[in-house]
């Protein structure tokens, strides 16, 4: 199902058509369309600091790029994405209060994962979620900060954070609710259930379920005809949804996700979920 590996550019922060670069990301460019692949496939692709900070970098990057029309975001391996490193937390190098960070370092590494998101959300092309075998905690909050998402029978979407001890941040809960309304994005938050594919459809979370192995084709088709659209009809139409989810900006609660995220790392049950150093 995951595409060959020949052909792509891998870096820390790949910017568009960059040269071959070591990294947490590969990217491929196909015309128009740009895929962007979490490569961390022997982590199912968690999300460590390198990793959210390459890809605000290539998101931001992408503001500056006319060639590119739509971008597909998947993961490499067996999962799309199975959310925050808990072996090495993303932002945990510096929120620690031994790193010798200061209280402004410490929040705005707090806050690692909500730019990740913002930047994919507020990406000035159209952008879309490739989902297999796992998305959980963080993987869903890059999905649902997609303007599409299709997803392979047989995905899993897990958002565990409540039992892990933290609250659910990045600002992946009001895009939730936004996406499927509050009492759904209240029972995904609270109860921490999995939720299959054909659920996740049905709620609204994704947008298409198709076979495994019809995922790339149905991904390259929706792309392809996204990308082939009237380019300013397509900018502005977005730039109207983007108003539209900003109309309560001056309360945007997700400003302070990352103090919730850094209150919450102190607990006992978050300091056994993951590894928080003192």
């Amino acid at each position: 199902m995951a595409r060959p590996r020949s052909g792509r550019t891998r870096a820390t922060r790949p910017r568009v058509g960059a040269s071959r670069a070591e990294g947490p990301l590969s990217v491929e460019r196909d015309g128009a369309v740009l895929r962007v692949w979490l490569d961390r496939p022997e982590r199912r692709n968690a999300l460590d600091t390198a990793t959210l900070e390459a890809l605000t970098g290539l998101y931001l990057d992408l503001q500056r790029d006319f060639r590119t029309r739509v971008v597909v975001l998947g993961g490499r391996g067996p999962s799309f994405c199975a959310g925050a490193d808990r072996g090495s937390p993303p932002g945990s190098e510096r929120m620690a209060a031994s790193s010798g960070a200061g209280d402004r370092e410490r929040r705005q590494a707090a806050q690692i994962g909500w730019r990740a998101c913002r930047a994919i959300e507020e990406c000035e092309v159209v952008t879309l979620a490739r989902v297999h075998g796992h998305a959980v905690g963080g993987g869903v909050a890059l999905a649902l900060a997609c303007d599409f998402r299709i997803a392979a029978q047989g995905t899993v979407f897990h958002v565990p954070e409540v039992d892990l001890g933290v609250p659910l941040t990045w600002g992946a809960a009001p895009r939730l609710i936004s996406e499927v309304g509050a009492a759904r994005a209240r029972e995904l938050i609270l109860l921490c259930d999995r939720v299959d594919a054909r659920t996740a459809e049905r709620w609204g979370l994704v947008h298409r379920v198709v076979p495994a192995s019809r995922l790339d084709a149905v991904v390259d088709a929706w792309a392809r005809r996204l990308a082939e659209k009237p380019e300013i009809a397509v900018h502005m139409t977005k730039s109207q949804f983007r108003a539209q989810s900003r109309r309560g900006v001056l309360g945007d609660v997700t400003e302070t996700d990352g103090d919730l995220l850094l209150a919450a790392s102190r607990s006992a049950a978050a300091r056994a979920s993951f590894r928080v150093r003192s």
